[in-house]
């Protein structure tokens, strides 16, 4: 995803999204990389005028008949997409064009280069920390789609999760109001709940709290880790298992993750939109098994053309010790939020997601070798 306002872009995209947090803890500490999920809270310039009258076809939309000769006039709906930037946005602009939606990208002026390839999407510079201005670029959109989150604070720069999950949540809701929008998909994250321990957390069920509340049609989706092609947690362990003689990994290693391919997210966004069995529901988003960290490193080395991955063991207090005093330090690859949802873990039954939504369960092997070219 793109940094938000302030916040250094990582070499990944969703994260992160989208990718969850429990995903970068994992990844930022046996890499040391430093990898973050970023922001797609962009920056804002100056409100641009509304684009004129989009004649892209949808094949959902009612037909106008004129005589003598029959003609087919078809209105497609557009949809306001915030963290279009980043990895999982790139996938549901994709998703949604493909189902026939127009699709109007939130991006921050001078970052249109990260959507190249996209010539049939509109663009408007903005930031939804600032949101004055940005009410007539959202007039006439069917939907809104935000999938703005960070997975690490940097509050010296304003970059934090009150700001870029609660707050940026908060203000897209209300323009929504303002602009008569009634429809409304949040991307949230898998542990999400009420007196969670980790801030991540907890700023994002202040999101989900204010999402419901808000008398909108919505739908909230809470993802566990997203991969494919350029993500910030597959790709980065693939990379050590082909270049480094081991993988370190934080303890025993068997706390479990339940992957998802990014497509299939995707997908789920741009299908829930006009889905009426979608509104007001929550899905817990997730492959169909879930993996043991250490067992995960072997999937992807059988995916690389290898019998499995070699592992080096790194105990975890000492390592909760020292970040203690060191996450601060903008360099330092994990936070103590980070462990706390590692240790968490990041497994759900997803069965809902796939049933209410028409999707078919992906097996992880299959979505490895397809994202890393090995059959």
């Amino acid at each position: 995803m793109r940094t938000a306002p302030g916040t250094s872009e990582a070499a990944t995209e969703s994260r992160t999204a989208s990718s969850t947090a429990c995903i970068q803890a994992a990844g930022c500490a046996i890499t040391a990389m430093g990898v973050k999920e970023v922001s797609s809270a962009t920056k804002n310039v100056t409100a641009r005028p509304r684009i004129p009258h989009d004649t892209r076809l949808s094949t959902e939309c009612g037909a106008k008949i004129a005589m003598p000769r029959a003609t087919l006039r078809l209105v497609a709906q557009r949809v306001f997409v915030t963290g279009s930037t980043g990895f999982v946005g790139k996938h549901v602009a994709r998703a949604l064009l493909a189902q026939g939606f127009l699709v109007r990208c939130l991006v921050r002026p001078g970052s249109e280069h990260d959507l190249k390839g996209f010539a049939s999407i509109d663009r408007v510079p903005g930031d939804v920390l600032e949101p004055d201005g940005l009410t007539p670029s959202i007039e006439g959109c069917a939907a809104i789609v935000h999938l703005v989150g960070i997975i690490r604070e940097q509050p010296s720069r304003g970059v934090t999760f009150e700001r870029l999950h609660a707050q940026a949540t908060r203000n897209m809701l209300e323009l929504a109001r303002k602009a008569g929008v009634p429809r409304y998909v949040q991307m949230s994250a898998l542990g999400t709940r009420p007196g969670a321990r980790a801030h991540y957390h907890r700023t994002k069920w202040e999101a989900e709290e204010a999402v419901r509340a808000s008398g909108l049609d919505w739908t909230i989706f809470r993802p566990s880790i997203i991969f494919g092609r350029g993500d910030a947690f597959v790709s980065v362990l693939a990379r050590v298992i082909k270049r480094l003689p081991f993988v370190p990994v934080l303890g025993t290693g068997r706390y479990r993750l339940q992957p998802i391919p990014v497509e299939q997210v995707a997908e789920g966004f741009a299908r829930a939109i006009r889905m009426p069995a979608a509104v007001r529901q929550t899905y817990d988003v997730a492959g169909p098994a879930p993996y043991a960290f250490v067992d995960l490193l072997d999937e992807i080395a059988r995916a690389l053309g290898r019998a499995r991955a070699r592992k080096l063991h790194v105990p975890l207090g000492p390592v909760r010790l020292v970040t203690r005093g060191l996450e601060w330090l903008p360099f330092y690859p994990i936070s103590s939020d980070q462990l706390t949802m590692l240790e968490e873990e990041s497994v759900t039954d997803p069965s809902r997601f796939f049933a209410d939504l028409g999707l078919q369960p992906e097996p992880l092997a299959v979505g490895l070798r397809r994202m890393l070219g090995h059959s």
